[in-house]
């Protein structure tokens, strides 16, 4: 076979020498090859890239563990006072998740429909970085069923962002209680009762302002996006559908979702969630108390006081301890701000929703 088409080729090849035309046809053939290597090679680039974040993705290897949360046991890293009740960490934690919400789970064409009517799409935030308070409890299980990957990554976004931006506002506003407590001479008696309970909120033992004023602080948008896309691959694993678990936390005791690649041995679970918001805030509570990422709180302190904005880029350099990857997780991070331009949200704004309106009257 192989001879007969070589020969074939030599026959077509002398034909056209002989019309004057071999030259011509290899210049023209020679040149459609190299248009369609030019114009393709992104295209298969890009799928690969999304091939292979995808996969990685949707494999959840965080080791980041809320050690301090139901297991009830006592966490050195946090404090030797015998004392400490390591639940108070997660007390708002507790409620949120224990709030009765709607039981039934909206699909992905009423959720889509929903953003429709109210003008909530991701372009416009990029250019006025406004976000409407659509808060939704769970993913829709058709999430995975999107084919498009752009589209499911947009989906995904249009989901988590307005509960980062939540979580985020409600620091801020403690923030700016606690400047507002630091710069008095004196404090009443409310301001007092809100210190012990943000102290206890954030593990400060020793009751200092300085390591109260580090740990209360924002996770940048871009990198909590980035990071929830990692460990749920993008809304589609079992962790964040039937778990609503956004960030792969683990527990010993409490309730949570098996591994499945995990050895039977190990007792250790994926921490369930009975709403996202919940998920969020136990995810930015880790990250600002737990002794891992001091260095990573520590950092974004610089960037305070040199009055630089918390650069996802920056501070995901101290992740590294997130996942049992250690830098290879790092760079994924990356990956994923720089290739979905996340850094467009850093700086949007949660518009107020009508109830926060109302109360406004």
């Amino acid at each position: 076979m192989k001879k007969f088409l070589k020969k074939k080729n030599i026959r077509v090849l002398k034909t056209l020498d002989e019309n004057n035309l071999g030259s011509i046809a290899r210049v023209f053939l020679s040149s459609f090859i190299l248009i369609f290597i030019f114009y393709s090679l992104p295209l298969i680039i890009n799928f690969a890239n999304d091939r292979i974040l995808n996969t990685q993705e949707t494999k959840n290897n965080s080791k980041t563990i809320l050690a301090y949360t139901l297991d009830k046991k006592n966490n050195k890293n946090l404090s030797d006072n015998e004392d400490f009740d390591e639940r108070d960490l997660l007390v708002d934690i507790y409620s949120l998740n224990d709030k009765e919400t709607d039981s039934v789970r909206l699909d992905a064409s009423t959720i889509k429909q929903l953003y429709e009517d109210t003008d909530y799409r991701l372009d416009d935030i990029r250019k006025n970085k406004l976000v409407k308070p659509v808060a939704l409890d769970s993913f829709p299980r058709e999430i995975k069923k999107i084919e498009n990957t752009k589209k499911r990554k947009d989906f995904f976004i249009q989901i988590v962002l307005p509960l980062v931006l939540q979580e985020n506002n409600n620091i801020r506003l403690d923030r700016k209680r606690l400047f507002n407590i630091i710069n008095k001479s004196n404090n009443t008696n409310i301001e007092r009762k809100w210190l012990d309970k943000k102290y206890k909120q954030y593990g400060v033992l020793s009751k200092d302002l300085s390591t109260l004023k580090i740990r209360m602080d924002e996770v940048p948008v871009s990198l909590a996006l980035a990071q929830a896309a990692k460990e749920t691959g993008w809304g589609t694993s079992r962790f964040a559908q039937e778990g609503n678990a956004l960030f792969g936390q683990w527990t010993w005791s409490g309730e949570g979702l098996k591994p499945k690649e995990s050895d039977e041995s190990e007792g250790h679970k994926v921490m369930k969630f009975n709403v996202l918001q919940a998920s969020v805030r136990a995810y930015q509570r880790n990250l600002n108390t737990h002794s891992t990422y001091k260095e990573f709180r520590l950092a974004r302190a610089k960037l305070r006081d040199k009055g630089l904005p918390l650069d996802s880029i920056i501070l995901s350099e101290y992740l590294d301890e997130y996942a049992e990857t250690g830098e290879k997780y790092v760079e994924i991070l990356k990956k994923i701000i720089k290739q979905n331009n996340l850094k467009d949200f850093d700086n949007a704004k949660l518009l107020p929703s009508s109830l926060e309106l109302e109360s406004l009257i």
